[in-house]
């Protein structure tokens, strides 16, 4: 419906065009032929007179479809006018028929091909009449040129703001995407550390209050402490949420946030983990105090991840030694237990690994995982202390 309305607006302003052209070429013929024959008016014009006003005025009706067949058209009607002898020359059609040429006509050779075969006609038809030389210069300049060039001035015009609303259109596109884009890493990254905070801290209570549970009747002190240790577990989970929710929410420039997990909370790591029944042997060297905010908490997280699947899955007994130092400006991590070497969950099972491996790789860095030859499980990261970490 709507593409139809957009047909027929043109079509009835072309339509009105045509009738105003032919009423103002009838009157204006009428009188040049009423200057020649001394008769009165419109009533002075012949009926081939009127058959040819009719025609070259007509033909406006598709001067946007069809431009060259209309300028053909209203050329021949001129051309016929001259070869019957009537006077004057309706000359309005083909100001009309030449600026559709100019601006309906995509392809600029053929335009400017049809301008010049029309000139040529024009000054033929002025030589065949006798027409002064001023005339002539009239018609090989002003009447056929002025029109189409203005024609084309409006077509470059109106090419130039399509082009400017294509670009902008593609503009804007780019930056939905790149907004999109900005919002899924920002997705991604609140999951790696939702998962890292409460998988951790959850792991943590799960297996201290499996352990209270289980020892509840034979060792009330060990349960009680066990349970303690679920109650500091479950707080310190509630603190990290906290500042992430305070991280990723608006706060008052009077309330400051609390610092982020970085590698000097190792010790403490460690003694929650030695609390749950894993036995963590810890040896930090060369690390820098300046080190750069991201790789310091993508560092810890990393930690964190390995040991909380340490716990879960090395089994009872098993110990975990974690190692970390600076070469060629690189953090190198490596986590080892010497436990039962699960690896089912080493490759697509869970956001574990995939999120170790997507905090490496944001950084610029690379991280392995998998059995260790001597038994048990390894997790090997490289984190660059320069490149992408803004």
């Amino acid at each position: 419906m709507s593409t139809r309305r957009s047909l027929q607006g043109p079509f009835v302003w072309d339509g009105l065009l045509a009738v105003v052209v032919l009423v103002v070429e009838v009157f204006a013929a009428g009188r040049d032929q009423a200057v020649a024959t001394a008769e009165v008016g419109a009533f002075a014009l012949p009926i081939p007179a009127w058959v040819v006003l009719f025609v070259g005025s007509g033909a406006l009706l598709r001067r946007r479809q069809r431009p060259l067949v209309v300028l053909f058209v209203v050329v021949g009607a001129y051309v016929a006018w001259h070869l019957l002898g009537y006077a004057g020359a309706p000359s309005l059609a083909i100001l009309v028929a030449m600026y559709g040429v100019g601006r309906y006509l995509d392809e600029v050779r053929t335009s400017a091909i049809a301008l010049a075969a029309a000139t040529a006609v024009f000054v033929a038809t002025g030589i065949y009449d006798g027409d002064s030389m001023a005339d002539l210069a009239l018609a090989a300049t002003v009447v056929p040129v002025l029109p189409w060039y203005i024609g084309r001035r409006v077509t470059a015009r109106h090419t130039y703001l399509r082009l400017l609303e294509d670009r902008t259109a593609s503009l804007e596109r780019e930056r939905q995407a790149e907004i999109r884009q900005a919002l899924d890493e920002e997705r991604r990254s609140i999951a790696r550390e939702l998962h890292d905070v409460v998988a951790h801290r959850v792991s943590l209570m799960t297996i201290q209050a499996g352990a209270a549970q289980a020892i509840m009747h034979s060792d009330r002190e060990r349960a009680a402490r066990a349970m303690t240790a679920v109650e500091d577990a479950g707080r310190a989970a509630l603190d990290e949420l906290r500042h992430l929710l305070d991280v990723l929410g608006p706060r008052s420039g009077d309330q400051p946030r609390t610092p982020a997990a970085s590698l000097t909370d190792l010790p403490k790591l460690a003694h929650q983990m030695e609390n749950a029944g894993l036995a963590v042997s810890l040896a930090v060297e060369g690390i820098p105090e300046d080190l750069p905010t991201r790789v310091d908490l993508s560092a810890f997280r990393i930690v964190q991840e390995s040991l909380t699947n340490a716990l879960r899955h090395a089994g009872p007994g098993a110990r975990v030694t974690v190692r970390l130092g600076v070469e060629h400006d690189e953090l190198r991590i490596e986590v080892v237990d010497d436990g039962v070497g699960r690896s089912s969950w080493t490759e697509g099972s869970g956001r574990g690994l995939a999120g170790m491996r997507e905090r490496a790789q944001l950084l610029g860095g690379r991280l392995e995982a998998g059995p260790a030859e001597e038994g048990g499980f390894r997790v090997r990261a490289v984190l660059p202390l320069t490149g992408p970490t803004l």
